[in-house]
């Protein structure tokens, strides 16, 4: 029987392990990530215990969108210009292939 993956999604997957690395690479304090992380939550009405799907990870890069910002890392206008980047490339990307983002970009 093969094990379950640990995450749901790729894209969980991504906004994890980009997070850890801003962690380590001292770009971010985990003690004050999981504080902005939990009050996320605790302003979607989720708690915890999630399962770690699609409402959890939602929760964490809002979370990490809002931190980038705060530390002035990125602008709220350049967050959203990289999300509708990556919405336009996935719904141009064939099922089962690898989604790229265009380096083109405004």
């Amino acid at each position: 029987m093969r094990p379950e993956p640990a995450f749901e999604t790729p894209w969980h997957a991504q906004v994890f392990a980009l997070t850890v690395h801003l962690n380590e690479t001292g770009v971010l304090n985990w003690p004050d990530w999981t504080q902005a992380f939990g009050a996320t939550l605790h302003r979607h009405g989720l708690n915890k215990s999630l399962n770690g799907g699609d409402d959890y990870f939602v929760a964490w890069l809002e979370t990490l969108e809002g931190f980038l910002q705060s530390q002035n890392l990125a602008t709220a206008d350049t967050i959203e210009t990289l999300r509708d980047a990556w919405k336009a490339a996935y719904l141009c990307t064939p099922h089962g292939k690898p989604v790229h983002l265009n380096e083109e970009r405004p």
